[in-house]
């Protein structure tokens, strides 16, 4: 063959094929599973008894329904992912996944976890999944996001649902301790964010995503931070004194909310220089103890109704 030829000749490509790894991540497991374990809460905790292979269907059915909020927003939101180095590796702007796969994956995990959670429980579980699903997708991705820099605040609530649905699934209702249960993890997102926020602050800035810190500056974020995690320590606390709390709870509740409201007061009265000079270690700190705080809770609320079984065994 001649230098000519060989020129000429095609160069074999080979396109990515995506595995079952990049739809996985498509559905942003580490999201998921917090989902999962506060919606089985909230259905283990709940006074009414479950079948095991119904709460099975079920928890599928919230993970399957998370999964595919998540599919739905890296579709919507590919273009700022791209623009953020926190997101850039995401399956999408990495082209791993095309974006109408993502569109398809997200509607269809959608429509097959509403459906089969109306079939296995009951309408309000389902309807209440169904709103979590476009309340993230919709509400809180296509609107909130990239409008208003209480974008968290408000969307916070999509993941606030999970355990409501698990309460609805054993008791086909809506009750004072479902509530608390999804305030607690309301009032407990903007700190949660807004402290991640405070030392990765330029992703959302490349991005042109309004969060907080972009808006009104990181001074304005700091008293945010403290506002909320003041606003959320009732919340917490109401919950050890309602038909699910307990003595576990309550001493949980307590040392968590302490410690949560001590980061928040140490992030409110530093400065930008300050911040600056130790690397964000205070925010970065907070961030990790409001991983903690969370578990932490919902945890406790677990042990408190195994403490009540044990009992009522006796």
């Amino acid at each position: 063959m001649t230098d000519a030829s060989l020129q000429d000749a095609p160069i074999p490509t080979t396109a990515y094929e995506p595995g079952m790894g990049d739809y996985f991540a498509l559905m942003k497991p580490r999201v998921m599973s917090l989902v999962v374990f506060t919606g089985l809460v909230g259905l283990l905790v709940s006074p009414v008894a479950v079948h095991p292979f119904i709460g099975f269907v079920a928890i599928l059915c919230i993970a399957v329904g998370a999964g595919a909020s998540g599919a739905l927003n890296m579709w919507w939101d590919a273009d700022i992912d791209a623009l953020m180095k926190r997101t850039a590796r995401r399956p999408i702007p990495a082209g791993k996944v095309a974006p109408g796969e993502a569109l398809g994956i997200g509607l269809g995990l959608s429509g097959f976890s509403v459906v089969l959670l109306w079939l296995a429980t009951n309408a309000l579980a389902a309807g209440l999944l169904a709103f979590t699903i476009f309340f993230y997708a919709v509400v809180y991705s296509m609107w909130l996001k990239r409008s208003t820099p209480q974008n968290i605040v408000i969307g916070g609530a999509a993941g606030a649902f999970p355990p409501m649905i698990g309460w609805a699934v054993a008791t086909g209702s809506i009750t004072i301790e479902s509530v608390l249960m999804f305030g607690l993890i309301f009032m407990w997102t903007p700190p949660h964010f807004w402290a991640l926020a405070l030392f990765v602050k330029t992703d959302y800035g490349d991005a042109g995503v309004p969060m907080l810190t972009e808006t009104h500056g990181r001074d304005s974020t700091r008293k945010h931070v403290l506002i909320y995690t003041l606003l959320l320590v009732p919340v917490a606390l109401g919950l050890a004194f309602t038909s699910i709390g307990g003595p576990v709870y309550l001493t949980v509740a307590l040392v968590m909310n302490a410690w949560f409201l001590k980061g928040a007061y140490d992030i409110w009265k530093r400065d930008d220089a300050a911040a600056e000079a130790d690397s964000y270690a205070v925010e970065k700190g907070v961030f990790k103890v409001s991983l903690y705080y969370l578990f932490a809770h919902f945890v406790a609320l677990l042990v408190d109704a195994a403490l009540r079984l044990n009992v009522g065994a006796v």
